[in-house]
């Protein structure tokens, strides 16, 4: 291997470090996989990431303890958010990376081959993992929508036609199981008639228990609070951090535009509100209530 100047030498000792980390993090989550045809996956990767590490060692001649820290991490993310976030969110983080390889390119021609290939392969390999939640993603995000667009709109207008924090949290309670179930029966129906790959009866527990759990999360704080304003005020705040999370785990997982799908998915529920809101109103001009 051919002298390299210290700048050069350390930038290739990090790249072992992350090498070697991301080979330990990819040897776990194969041992961790119950599925067979990830675990292959996962360990073809964890072989790559260790050929890399031992090129970049050809010219340091130094071993390079991994970076414990960011193993626990993306193990834990894996674990409770989901393989394919986890690998996804890993691979976000190896741009500054990229560009290092191509500052070292002219003295290790060879690095920009290295960042293309590892890119590539790696992109094909998770190409092939498959996880269920992530096929039945557009379910998830069918009820989780639904039940923020809807129930946002008819907790705003509760609020101001019946202005009872009890009154319209049980009113808002009815109105999402219902709704909920209603979700769930509509996409058992299109996904039977569809002919995916996805199951009918899985399709509609995804659905519902997304329904489901934005329902709590949002009228929560009408069970909490004796303000009905406080109350609408603390759930369209819960409305848009549940966007929040979800659009950018989506947009991790599924590799799709954040900014523009939070702000369109914010943009309708706070419309919704605001509408329903003036019509709640309205009706409590009329009834007199």
């Amino acid at each position: 291997m051919k002298d390299i100047d210290k700048k050069t030498r350390d930038l290739v000792i990090s790249f072992q470090k992350n090498e070697i980390t991301e080979h330990i993090i990819y040897e776990k989550l194969s041992e961790r996989t119950k599925d067979r045809k990830n675990s292959e996956v996962l360990k073809q990767i964890s072989a790559e990431e260790l050929d890399h590490y031992k090129f970049w060692r050809g010219f340091t001649n130094e071993d390079v303890k991994p970076n414990r820290v960011k193993i626990w991490f993306y193990l834990f993310v894996s674990r409770f958010l989901g393989l394919t976030f986890g690998i996804k969110l890993m691979e976000q983080g190896e741009l500054g990376a990229e560009i290092a390889y191509g500052e070292i390119s002219d003295k290790i021609p060879r690095a920009l081959d290295i960042a293309k290939a590892e890119d590539e392969h790696e992109r094909g390999l998770m190409a092939m993992i498959d996880e269920e939640h992530l096929r039945y993603i557009g379910s998830i995000v069918l009820g989780l929508s639904d039940a923020l667009v809807e129930l946002t709109g008819a907790l705003s207008g509760f609020t101001l036609a019946l202005r009872d924090t009890k009154l319209i949290a049980v009113v808002g309670l009815v109105t999402g199981i219902s709704a909920s179930l209603s979700m769930a029966a509509s996409e058992y129906l299109a996904t039977k008639s569809e002919e995916e790959e996805k199951h009918p009866v899985k399709a509609a527990l995804y659905t519902g228990a997304a329904y489901v759990a934005t329902v709590i999360v949002l009228i929560l704080p009408f069970f909490i609070f004796s303000n009905p304003y406080i109350c609408l005020a603390v759930t369209i705040t819960n409305a848009i951090i549940v966007i929040l999370i979800f659009t950018y785990y989506v947009s991790v997982a599924k590799d799709l535009p954040f900014k523009k799908r939070f702000l369109e998915m914010v943009a309708i529920c706070l419309g919704v509100a605001g509408v329903s809101f003036i019509i709640g109103h309205i009706v409590r001009l009329i009834f007199k209530i």
